[in-house]
């Protein structure tokens, strides 16, 4: 379905599929997977454990003015459209990653807003939101997104530091269960997922024999900047906007 600014209001999210054409993500899949490697000793990449010790892998970046795949990605037309249309056209993007949840291993995220990390950080308005591309298929068996429908609505909700996490605090899980719709957010390769910062979510571990690779961009009001950040990233950088599928001639 095409993008929704009023179910976005009301939900908190939107799915969009066959956000990248088939060509788009299959080509984007096997550049990843290429070039991020799981080896420990790279240290482009971190590792980030759950509650069981199950690793998750993340590749963060801190700039998008070069010519990098991932950064023409989060600078694509279709992301900065999409980005403007929610936020306003004085946005800028806050990060780009990549979430690695490799078989059998990938660890789970805990509950929590987006907007908890960033609160901490210095952003203090929650108008930011995310955009997330399936690099492979994800469901529940690889560690998919979970997520409380209009659960955006409660605001910020209070985190703790836990296992390396910034996770929601334990006392509003079991009302958030009561009072919210809870919804599996199965997706594949090339869909593509846009939430706002404070839509209380976590992902499964993987427990599959399959990747579970995801891209994400974070966009944010260029005003809302983080006061004393304590991050390389996530400062107000000017969005240069790139043709669709400007990433494929990089690959």
């Amino acid at each position: 379905m095409p993008f929704s600014l009023e179910l976005y209001k009301k939900n908190g999210f939107c799915l969009l599929e066959n956000f990248l054409d088939k060509y788009e993500s299959d080509n984007l899949m096997k550049y990843a997977r290429k070039r991020l490697s799981s080896n420990k000793n790279n240290q482009s990449i971190l590792e980030k454990k759950d509650n069981k010790g199950k690793v998750t892998l993340l590749s963060n970046w801190s700039t998008t003015l070069n010519n990098d795949v991932f950064s023409l990605i989060a600078r694509d037309q279709r992301l900065v459209n999409l980005s403007k249309v929610v936020l306003g056209k004085n946005t800028y993007i806050y990060s780009h990653k990549v979430t690695m949840k490799n078989p059998l291993e990938g660890g789970a995220w805990e509950w929590h807003q987006d907007f908890g990390y960033w609160h901490d950080n210095g952003c203090l308005s929650p108008n930011m939101l995310s955009i997330w591309i399936a690099i492979d298929d994800s469901n529940k068996s690889n560690g998919c997104l979970e997520i409380y429908e209009k659960s955006h609505n409660l605001g910020r909700l209070n985190h703790i530091r836990r296992d390396g996490q910034t996770c929601l605090d334990d006392k509003y899980l079991n009302d958030l269960k009561s009072r919210f719709k809870h919804s599996l957010i199965e997706m594949k390769a090339g869909d593509a997922l846009i939430f706002h910062c404070n839509l209380v979510h976590p992902s499964l571990e993987n427990k599959s024999n399959t990747h579970r690779w995801g891209f994400i961009a974070s966009y944010n009001q260029s005003s809302n900047y983080p006061l004393n950040n304590k991050r390389d990233y996530g400062n107000f950088e000017e969005l240069i906007e790139v043709p669709k599928g400007s990433f494929m001639n990089y690959m």
